[in-house]
């Protein structure tokens, strides 16, 4: 619950970075319809897109933490996703994007950017969902800690789910952005900003007590609490899909 948690934190307290980042795309937003609740409508619904872009990355990311999980590597990997969080604060010119956006496959990037901008042009409540889940998969060092996080989590509903919860965070202060435009100055976010390596390190700290599995409650569980709820997980899984297949073979045997 705690890892959980710190993910909606993480969100919050990251919107501040992605005030500067992001800012410019959601002042620009084609927010359609005349009244005041109607631009809260399409700006919220630009949210949910990013959002679930989110929640798709998490369920991905988080069946290869799944998958780690089955072969042993969990604790291992909470350990090593939390070291990376803090890695990357530590030493950011490690993470830094050594290629063109026109090379490679970072060209993709730049299309997607060219898609987004066509879109603003269509003044829907449809299409400002749609910029934002294609905004979801712009690259963001954010967003990439989240992930660490999601496969963290060692689960397809718990990866999705902090991604989730990361993504809501955001929210706030993106739709404020989206409506009212640049509401907080330089000095102001230039001072919250300072706080989110510290924030990040946090977590990371956070994924590793959870992997060494020292015994604190709802920090770091003891291994065997761990793999008890990973096993119940994977046999109410089976069981659903037990109960899948023989609903399947009596509507065979029926018709």
């Amino acid at each position: 619950m705690t890892i959980l948690l710190s993910a909606l934190v993480l969100g919050l307290m990251g919107s501040f970075h992605c005030a500067g980042m992001c800012g410019p795309i959601a002042v620009a937003l084609p927010l359609h319809g005349n009244t005041v609740s109607q631009k809260i409508f399409g700006g919220t619904l630009y949210n949910i897109g990013r959002t679930i872009t989110y929640g798709i990355m998490g369920a991905v990311f988080g069946l290869l933490g799944q998958g780690l999980h089955l072969i042993g590597f969990q604790q291992k990997v909470s350990v090593l996703m939390g070291a990376l969080m803090i890695i990357s604060v530590l030493f950011p010119a490690l993470f830094r994007n050594q290629y063109s956006l026109d090379k490679s496959w970072f060209s993709f990037v730049g299309k997607l950017k060219k898609t987004i901008g066509k879109m603003f042009a269509i003044r829907s409540f449809q299409s400002l969902f749609f910029i934002g889940m294609l905004n979801g998969l712009l690259p963001c060092g954010l967003v990439y800690m989240a992930i660490a996080g999601a496969i963290g989590t060692g689960g397809v509903a718990e990866g999705s789910l902090y991604m989730i919860l990361f993504g809501l965070g955001t929210i706030p202060m993106l739709l404020a952005i989206s409506l009212a435009g640049n509401i907080m100055s330089i000095a102001v976010r230039k001072r919250i900003n300072k706080l989110i390596p510290v924030l990040v390190v946090i977590v990371g700290l956070l994924f590793i007590l959870r992997g060494l599995s020292l015994g604190i409650p709802y920090l770091s569980p003891p291994k065997q609490k761990i793999e008890q709820k990973f096993e119940k997980s994977l046999q109410s899984e089976a069981e659903e899909l037990h109960q899948e297949s023989k609903g399947d073979c009596c509507k065979g045997n029926i018709e």
